[in-house]
């Protein structure tokens, strides 16, 4: 299994970012061929070591890297990608994993 992580850290307007990642991003997402599996964690709250900077992780689940890499050529995945340009943030992470399960 393949998967793409995002992280967005905090914003100065959060409100104006869900309302947009909400309304008009999650519905791209969720039109991506391939897709198997969208999910969305809050947070976290905190971190052992204190506060954290966290205010949303995206976890989007493919069978493999090469289903991964058509789903995002697709015009799908490219109107996703450009979407997010708008509101990606120096601070954020996109990291992609090929996931072994055990």
């Amino acid at each position: 299994m393949a998967r793409l992580l995002v992280i967005y850290r905090k914003r100065m307007d959060a409100a104006a970012f869900d309302k947009h990642y909400y309304d008009v991003h999650v519905p791209l997402v969720k039109a991506i061929p391939g897709l198997r599996k969208f999910d969305l964690s809050k947070g976290p709250v905190g971190t052992p070591a204190g506060a954290s900077d966290v205010h949303l992780i995206a976890t989007l689940h493919f069978d493999d890297l090469p289903a991964m890499q058509v789903a995002m050529a697709s015009p799908q995945g490219r109107a996703t990608a450009a979407d997010a340009q708008g509101f990606m943030g120096a601070k954020d992470s996109l990291l992609v994993y090929d996931t072994q399960e055990y």
